[in-house]
């Protein structure tokens, strides 16, 4: 199989030499290049072009957006941002994602290169995944380098079955790659006394409150970041905290959600496994489980739970799936009734949900 070809683009020579030693230590990628600007980098790709680019938004001379939105204008690319923006530069990353970007890694100011070589896994893996996006759809053999960790290193699994079945339903959805734009569309598609949702959506700390707010704005129920302690309610979303699991509880008739710390499961903190198994655990048949777009297997087991514990499960369908990934590896594993394409995915939900 051929290499992944990657081009990476920052301003900090330490920066640019970690990234490519890191990246260029898994035999799936190949660094072919690396520039200090984006006219070097226009150069470098005029000599040869990239599959993926790794690119640092705060750059002298043309800023990473600006040439991010050149990019996918003139020659789309799938592109990962690799940024050290803080919490109040979060609407920026957002404005990459809109603008075409595929993922975003957050790099400290401080202590840079070690965090660097820390997330070597997931920088990786996410330089693979986004070589699978069909990037020109998304603008208009996975290598394991050490075991993942199941839903079990955060919720211990229940063989006894969820409480008893009552009225209200919760909708819990797990998405990834190409998951911002896909939960957009879900969201918008929802009418004011919707049922509850919980959302993890595979994203960095600091953004997801950006996040949160852009889909508020636009939608017509209520979309926020997920505090500890939050009732699901109808009527509103509740979007997992970047580096944070999300678990929907329950207490009588009332659904929660608990915010927690704890070690990455199927390479992923918050995980949708987490949510998915809390869910098996405390809603069962009162759960409607979706799965998305996204890169890997995060949330197939949990939705195999979901459906044996009765809970009604959907998947994306590939079509429509910017990575047919998360959603493929569901439906592998028979944990998935209903398999259909985006735009059908929040209807059906409505008419699956008592009003």
């Amino acid at each position: 199989m051929d290499k992944v070809k990657v081009l990476i683009v920052d301003d900090s020579a330490i920066v640019r030499q970690t990234l490519s030693e890191l990246l260029s230590s898994d035999p799936a990628i190949e660094v072919i290049a690396t520039a200090a600007n984006p006219f070097i980098a226009a150069d470098r790709i005029s000599e040869q072009v990239p599959d993926v680019i790794t690119l640092d938004i705060e750059m002298p001379q043309m800023d990473g957006i600006t040439f991010l939105q050149k990019i996918m204008s003139q020659h789309p690319i799938p592109v990962i941002i690799c940024s050290s923006l803080s919490e109040h530069g979060s609407a920026t990353a957002m404005k990459a994602l809109e603008s075409g970007a595929v993922d975003i890694i957050t790099k400290p100011k401080m202590g840079t290169k070690q965090f660097l070589e820390e997330s070597k896994i997931r920088i990786c893996d996410a330089v693979k995944a986004a070589a699978l996006v069909n990037i020109r759809k998304y603008v208009s053999k996975r290598i394991e380098v050490e075991p993942k960790l199941s839903a079990d290193a955060v919720i211990a699994k229940n063989t006894s079955k969820a409480m008893i079945q009552t009225t209200e339903k919760v909708v819990v959805v797990g998405a990834s790659t190409g998951g911002t734009e896909a939960l957009k569309t879900f969201l918008e598609a929802f009418p004011l006394d919707s049922p509850g949702i919980v959302i993890v959506q595979h994203m960095p700390e600091n953004f997801t409150t950006a996040f949160a707010k852009r889909l508020d704005s636009i939608c017509r129920l209520s979309v926020k970041e997920a505090e500890d302690g939050d009732t699901v309610i109808r009527g509103r979303a509740l979007i997992a905290p970047g580096n944070y699991h999300l678990l929907l509880k329950r207490s009588g008739a009332r659904y929660y959600i608990e915010i927690k710390e704890g070690p990455l499961v199927s390479r992923h903190r918050p995980s949708v496994d987490v949510l998915f198994r809390s869910a098996a655990r405390y809603a069962g048949s009162n759960a409607i489980g979706v799965i998305m777009t996204g890169m890997g297997d995060d949330g197939a087991k949990g939705m195999l739970e979901l459906k044996e514990a009765g809970a009604f499960t959907i998947a994306q369908d590939e079509k429509t799936s910017v990575v047919f990934g998360m959603p493929n590896e569901a439906i592998k594993l028979g944990g998935v009734n209903k398999i259909l394409p985006l735009g059908s995915i929040a209807n059906f939900v409505i008419n699956k949900c008592p009003f």
